[in-house]
């Protein structure tokens, strides 16, 4: 599979990185400017920040001025040999730059047209931008945070939105190119932020105003209960998820208590649920008692799903991810030994690879025009006209 990805941030490089890990060749086309991501420190060179290394490996970048006539053209160029273009820009800067479905399946008819976009086309937000941090608050997100919480609206600390949605328009991809293999049709997908993270988030908290007609508010209480946080005990925090009936008449056992037999209130998930507030309460009251590693042995004992909360710095030194060979030291041509992170899930027969660092802008721009036909003193040119950049 051949994919053009222009993309900059988040959202669309990872779809294209994920793409790559599986074997896609993958051809990222930047700005003489690059990226922004490429700002976001710290970093050992300039350009080459840590969220766009992890980003952007098994990519080559080629960087091109598509208002000028040359970078626009080689970009044409680009298309008509592509199976995949996937883009983040807004639809009407591409119709702008004639690079519109339309125009693209002129030039490849073959060609998976892919927009990874704040909004769908077909809605009163079709045109406006769209951030990490504005799709979290048009999904409710900060205001379930605050509802869960003190009652300050926050962002969820990393942008989960773009990795989220970002993972869908790989899967969309993926749906694509089987139908192209089968077929030798392309077709034009649109992947909209807002859209997918509200069915992510009302997935879980569509509530009652699911039904009609309605059976109440929408909320999934569990969720919802300010109470639901890691445990603090005596010398730590421990994360705790005490769930099935088994879970509870275990650890009521564990505590001495018959609260199982005797209290209607544990009776079953659905009491459980009703009444989470006070449930989670309760073992705040009851885990504070012994230290985290007294209460993890005796989880472990029980059978019961626990861990210690992690910090960041605790994270990275994690037993099972180094075990696991999650880690490893990576050799950059540009930034030297960086910890690097394995693709996570495990295939037997076709495991994802790493084939390619995180590149320099435009690290490939030589190479790419040169297999678009461009002979040396035509890229020179290029180059000298800030048409085309290379690092």
């Amino acid at each position: 599979m051949k994919v053009l990805e222009l993309s900059s941030v988040v959202m669309a490089p990872l779809a294209g990185r994920i793409l790559g890990d599986m074997g896609a060749e993958v051809v990222k086309v930047e700005s003489p400017d690059g990226d922004s991501l490429r700002k976001i420190g710290p970093m050992h060179s300039p350009g080459m920040g840590p969220m766009y290394l992890n980003a952007n490996r098994n990519k080559r970048s080629i960087a091109l001025d598509l208002k000028s006539d040359s970078g626009r053209k080689a970009l044409l160029k680009l298309v008509a040999a592509t199976d995949v273009l996937l883009y983040n820009m807004r639809p009407q800067a591409m119709a702008r730059l004639g690079l519109d479905y339309a125009a693209c399946r002129t030039l490849n008819p073959g060609v998976i047209y892919v927009s990874a976009c704040g909004f769908g086309e077909d809605g009163p937000y079709s045109q406006r931008p769209a951030f990490d941090d504005l799709i979290q608050g048009l999904c409710a997100l900060p205001s379930l945070i605050a509802q869960s919480g003190d009652g300050i609206p926050r962002y969820v600390p990393l942008a989960m939105v773009d990795r989220y949605v970002g993972t869908h328009v790989a899967v969309a991809v993926l749906g694509a190119y089987i139908h192209k293999l089968r077929t030798g049709e392309g077709q034009q997908i649109e992947v909209p932020m807002f859209e997918t993270m509200a069915d992510c988030v009302l997935s879980d908290h569509a509530g009652g105003a699911m039904f009609d007609p309605s059976r109440g508010p929408p909320g999934y209480p569990r969720s919802l209960a300010p109470e639901r946080h890691p445990y603090q005990t005596s010398d730590g925090y421990l994360c705790v998820m005490i769930y099935t009936d088994r879970h509870w008449r275990s650890f009521l056992s564990l505590v001495g208590s018959d609260l199982y037999e005797t209290d209607p209130r544990f009776q079953s998930l659905t009491t459980r649920t009703v009444h989470a507030r006070e449930i989670h309460r309760l073992l705040e009251e009851l885990l504070r008692d012994r230290t985290t590693e007294e209460w993890l042995a005796a989880f472990i004992r029980a059978d019961i799903p626990a861990v210690r909360l992690h910090t960041l710095e605790s994270l990275v030194a994690d037993e099972h991810l180094v075990k696991a060979g999650f880690f490893y030291w990576q050799a950059h041509p540009s930034e030297g030994r960086i910890r690097a992170m394995r693709p996570p899930a495990k295939w037997s027969a076709t495991p994802p690879t790493v084939r390619r660092h995180a590149p320099l802008l435009g690290e490939h721009t030589r190479e790419v025009l040169a297999e678009l036909g461009y002979g040396e003193e035509t890229i020179a040119a290029m180059l000298d006209a800030g048409e085309a950049a290379v690092q």
